[in-house]
Formats: structure tokens, sequence, C-alpha cells
């Protein structure tokens, strides 16, 4: 009998759910709205029938689902499967996901940060493979982040490891919701970039992007800035070189810190590609040392959306290959 593997990508705004079979080739895909407004429990159930229409849809019987893992937005104990705290969902505290679901499902469930599901996507199954050391950067409406090092992924003592997007670049910056100030994230995500885009015309500054958006700042967004960029809109090409260039210098610092072979850019902005990784790499090669940045190379991530189902599913089958290893039996 054929077996099969879950993986679920928790978004505030869409719920993702992908069945993989025994070499993680994609059986069946869903998405359905979370509709987090209504809460933890209804969430959950968002989840399950996520997993019902995977299942269902294909014929095959929960029996042959050989376990699920979850990605999850906001801190949390993989251990423990306890969501601690997600910011963008109404109510979520101290949710025992794993629990919740064990009530339902006899095969193991995992959860992970969002994030380093991503991770395990791509180490595992995309721009990552056979890489030993590696940073995955998810550039989205935040900077998201994980870290293989050595072989491993590294958790650090509250599982917060890999906070690069709070590295602070400037002493009195923009403030973020970390409590902290100029937090690079702030900066070089989607958001942060759009921002300095919209200083940068408070100062005076025109672009082509006002008569798009007929003035209204509010529509203005990373991918019309690339798209201006595209027009040689001077005000566009220099918001990418600038952003470009202060992720370059995070990067630089995350070089000669962690010395991995490569970096993947994945998430929303990636799609921005050499526009702004042509300044990312410019800058690393000239502030990272000389040998760790030799050996290091910028990418751009290859699994797109489908990084976090498959990830989470990947990293599942790590959980349950680690308890075999270890008693003998998945828990």
């Amino acid at each position: 009998m054929n077996s099969y593997i879950i993986g679920i990508d928790l978004g505030g705004t869409n719920i993702k759910a992908g069945l993989y079979d025994a070499d993680f080739a994609p059986v069946n895909e869903c998405s359905i709205h979370t509709e987090a407004a209504d809460g933890p429990a209804h969430v959950l159930e968002r989840i399950r029938l996520a997993v019902d229409m995977l299942t269902v849809e294909k014929g095959i019987g929960l029996g042959q689902v050989r376990g699920m893992g979850m990605g999850i937005p906001g801190l949390l104990d993989p251990e423990e499967g306890l969501s601690v705290f997600s910011p963008n969902f109404l109510g979520w505290e101290q949710v025992h996901v794993v629990r919740e679901m064990k009530q339902h499902y006899s095969f193991p469930v995992y959860i992970d940060n969002d994030v380093r599901v991503n991770l395990y996507g791509e180490w595992l199954h995309g721009a990552g493979r056979s890489c030993s050391n590696l940073v995955l950067l998810t550039l989205g409406t935040g900077l998201g982040s994980g870290i293989v090092h050595d072989g491993k992924v590294l958790y650090g003592t509250t599982f917060s490891a890999g906070e690069i997007g709070h590295m602070n670049m400037y002493r009195q910056g923009r403030p973020c919701r970390c409590g902290s100030s100029g937090c690079l994230g702030r900066y070089v995500s989607a958001v942060g970039m759009v921002n300095t885009f919209k200083e940068k015309l408070a100062a005076g500054r025109d672009s082509i992007i006002r008569e798009w958006t007929g003035g209204d700042e509010a529509a203005i967004t990373a991918k019309m800035i690339s798209e201006a960029y595209d027009l040689h809109d001077p005000l566009a090409v220099e918001v990418m070189h600038e952003t470009g260039e202060l992720l370059g210098f995070g990067l630089a610092n995350v070089i000669n810190l962690l010395n991995p072979q490569r970096i993947i850019v994945g998430g929303g902005m990636a799609a921005a590609g050499e526009r702004l990784l042509g300044a990312v790499r410019q800058t690393v090669k000239s502030h990272a040392l000389k040998l760790p940045r030799g050996s290091c190379e910028i990418v751009q991530a290859e699994l797109g959306s489908r990084a976090g189902t498959l990830g989470a599913a990947a990293y599942a089958q790590q959980r349950m290959s680690r308890q075999y290893s270890n008693d003998g039996s998945a828990k």
C-alpha cells in the first residue's frame, strides 16, 4: 500500500496544504481561507478540512498517511507541539496544536516555525540541495530567516535562532514591533522598501509611480517599484539599489559570522531578482571577509509557493526518521 505525507503552511490569509508521495512528488494540493478572526479552534478545524480535501479527492485513507508537518508563524516550541504566540491570529496564545491534532489523527504530527519549514524545503528539495551550511531569507512583508550549520538546522535555546531580520542596522532607526528600532527587516522587506520610497516622495522627489497610482501613496507596491526600475525611473532605481545595498551589509555580517556555502533568497521580494541581488552581491564583495565570501553564493529560491508545504512534509519526515532511529517508533 502506498504511503503519503502531508505538509501544511499556515498563513494569516490562507492555509496551503500538500499531499506528497514517498519521493516527495506532489499528489494533491489545495488552498483555503484561514478565517483567523474566528479564533484558534476554528483555524484548527480549517486545517482538518484541508487534510480532508487532500485525501478524499484522491481516494486516500488516513491510514495511508504516515505523518504531517505544519509550518506556523510566530513563537513556538516544536518539541512540545505548542504554538506560544502568533501575531497575525486573533486569540492565538498557548495553542497546543499537536495535542489537538492527535485527537483526530493516529499518525504523528509535528510543528515548526513557518520560515524554518521553508528552509527544510529549499535545503532538502530546492536551491540548498547538497549544502551543509546555508542561510535562507524570506523577503515578504517582513524578513524571516533560517540557518543550516554543519548539516543541522539551528534552533537555539528558545527555538529563536536565525532572527537576521532583527539585526540592528541603525542606532535610532524605524521602530520595530520587536521593541527595538533600526532592524534590518524594517528596511529590506517589501514594506520596508515601499516605506523608503514614500519617504523620498515626501522629501520632494518624483516618480512615474505617482502617475500610476494617481497620487495615492497607499497604492504603491514593491512590484511597482520593480516595474518602474525596468523603465529606468531614477527614484525606483535609487530605492532598489539602496535596499539591496543595506541587505548586502546585513548579509556581509551573516557571511562573516556563519561562513555559509549558500544564501538563498525567497519570498515575494525575490521576484525582484537581479534588480535587488546585483547590489546585494556588490556590497557583499566589498565588505565581507575575503575567504568566506569567496566560498558563498547568493541565489534565488527554487520552490516558490510550494516551499512551505513541501518543507513541512520534509520536516515531518526528518522528525520521524530521528525518532525511529532513537527508539524504533514514531511519536
